[in-house]
């Protein structure tokens, strides 16, 4: 069955949606998967913000040119699906390998991330990375240590000050009773 031009033209805008709205893109080769298997791991994606598109490659290829993406042409290949993250990037490449450990079928091949084409290890190595809360979070912890030593440095003479005013007052209500 032809798609038209006009269906054709609109996949590619779709598609170029995606790409400028995805911080991070997993190029998986879904061949071998069920369709309750493609289901799963759409709920599993769609839990994080994220979304799992079989996609025509001739009209991907077109939208990552139009978006200033080069990816080499043996990725894009034989059956291709996207994972498209619109949150943390690292969630989505831990679901897609997660999945592809248990089902042994979905093979990644590898991400686009800002960009630029990154192979398969380099997935993994983003699924490695902590979830973004926690990164701020422990970013905060490196900035409050210091912080706070850098106001207990400042507060401590007047405190000394405080403390020094305080003896005196002190002494001087004692000698008067």
């Amino acid at each position: 069955m032809a798609i038209s031009r006009e269906k054709k033209e609109a996949m590619v805008a779709d598609y170029v949606d995606k790409v400028s709205r995805s911080p991070v893109m997993i190029l998986a080769d879904y061949r071998g998967l069920t369709v309750a298997n493609v289901t799963d791991l759409r709920q599993r994606l769609r839990a994080q913000n994220s979304g799992f598109h079989v996609i025509k490659n001739s009209l991907f290829a077109l939208a990552l040119q139009e978006s200033g993406v080069e990816v080499p042409p043996d990725r894009l290949d034989g059956p291709l699906a996207v994972g498209f993250s619109y949150g943390d990037p690292s969630a989505v490449a831990k679901v897609l390998l997660d999945f592809a450990r248990e089902t042994q079928i979905l093979q990644v091949r590898g991400a686009i991330l800002s960009g630029q084409f990154v192979g398969a290890e380099q997935v993994r190595a983003i699924a490695d990375l902590p979830p973004r809360e926690i990164v701020l979070a422990q970013l905060v912890g490196t900035l409050q240590g210091p912080m706070s030593t850098l106001v207990s440095t400042i507060t401590a003479p007047l405190r000394e000050i405080a403390q020094v005013l305080r003896a005196r007052s002190e002494q001087e209500q004692e000698a008067a009773a």
